[in-house]
Order: C-alpha cells, then sequence, then structure tokens
C-alpha cells in the first residue's frame, strides 16, 4: 500500500503534543489513516528521506523555526524538495511549510509587516480557490487556526492564490500541478482536549481530500 510521508519539521507547542499528539499524529488522524500507513522523516533532526518509493503523498508540517533563520536542515529540506516537484506527487505545504515550498520554487518570505496572526480565524475562498480541486471543496467562507508572524512576501512565477483574508493575502496557495501550500493548520484540534475528531472540520475536510486526491 502507498503510504503519505511527512516532512516533520518541528515539534508541537508542550500542551497541545500532552492533550493531542504532535503534529505528525494529529495530521494522520485529521486525514483519516493510521501511522501505520505513515512515514515520518524529522527534517529538522537532520533526517532528510532517502527514498520516495511506495510514497503516494506528501505533507510538510509547521515549525517553531522560521525560514528565514535558514537553518542547516531546512536548507537541505528545500534542496530535496526542488528535487521532489518534478516528481507529480501530491505535496500540502502546512505553515512553514507552505513557505519553505514558496521560498523553494522561487518565492519570498520575510516577517508579516502587520506583525503576528494568531488564533481562530475567518478566510475566504478567491474565484481560483473556488475552482480548485483542492481547497474548491471548502466553503467560500470559513474557519481555521493560525499561528505565524512569518509569510510569503513573494510568490513564485505561476502560483495562484486560492484563500486569503484582510490580514493574510496568501493563505493557500498553487504552486503548480498538484502542489499546495496553506498558512493556516488544518491539523489544529478542534476539541480542547482532543477526545473526538469532527469529521465535518473544515481541516479533517482538506486533509481528506489531499489524500484522495493523491489516489
Amino acid at each position: 500500500m502507498s503510504k503519505l510521508l511527512i516532512i516533520k519539521t518541528g515539534v508541537s507547542n508542550k500542551s497541545v503534543v500532552k492533550k493531542c499528539g504532535d503534529c505528525d499524529f494529529r495530521i494522520a488522524r485529521y486525514a483519516g489513516v493510521t501511522m501505520e500507513d505513515v512515514i515520518v522523516a524529522s527534517v529538522y533532526e537532520n533526517i532528510i528521506p532517502s527514498s520516495i518509493e511506495g510514497v503516494s503523498s506528501i505533507i510538510i508540517t509547521g515549525s517553531p523555526s522560521m525560514v528565514t533563520d535558514s537553518e542547516p536542515w531546512s536548507i537541505a529540506t528545500s534542496r530535496w524538495l526542488k528535487s521532489i516537484v518534478q516528481k507529480q506527487i501530491p505535496i500540502l505545504g502546512i505553515c512553514f511549510g507552505h513557505q519553505l515550498l514558496a521560498q523553494t520554487l522561487g518565492g519570498k518570505v520575510d516577517y508579516h509587516e502587520l506583525g503576528e496572526e494568531s488564533g481562530k480565524v475567518e478566510i475566504q475562498l478567491t474565484n481560483e480557490g473556488r475552482r480548485d480541486p483542492l481547497l474548491g471543496i471548502l466553503p467560500s467562507n470559513f474557519s481555521a487556526y493560525v499561528s505565524h508572524s512569518q509569510t510569503v512576501t513573494k510568490l513564485p512565477k505561476n502560483a495562484r492564490v486560492l484563500a486569503k483574508n484582510n490580514f493574510e493575502s496568501n493563505h493557500a496557495v498553487s504552486f503548480g500541478n498538484k502542489v499546495w501550500g496553506v498558512q493556516f493548520h488544518p491539523e489544529y484540534p478542534d476539541a480542547p482536549l482532543c477526545e473526538s475528531i469532527n469529521e465535518n472540520s473544515y481541516g479533517g475536510i482538506l486533509l481528506r481530500r489531499f489524500l484522495q486526491l493523491a489516489g
């Protein structure tokens, strides 16, 4: 069976991990797959995937690190991604992962001129987003959790903005065929104690749709 490769770029907040598990566990849970169907590459610990054999899709997590810090593991991951995007494997970047994809593909990342965006926010799909095979599954206006102080300040060539709000102009972007980035966190827990997963949450819907598109 083909597997989901999670590129883990850091560890979640300790309180969230204690209640709900780390980001890789939550991504798998929201996407509706077991950890047996997932390969986790902890790139923040300098573990770069040596092979993508048997991998059908890739998700890049958020991170407490900043893209502009240019840490050695982040640079190595960017080089790896640059070679992988040519292979037509569906890729989804989340927060840091979204920004790293943008920079890898020719865009720019820096601190947001308005500071930090955090908490539950309202986001709107663009016309392109409504037609997109991934983001188009969401309603035109939806809520999501965010936590970021950096942003994509310049999009790569041919990138398409799929969602935005008054604070963040690039909340979801298509970077090309089968490659997406979202600034918001679809894996963030809806329930405070994570005792249940709402299958109708927008984050869960998005992650399951991503895997569906990946086949």
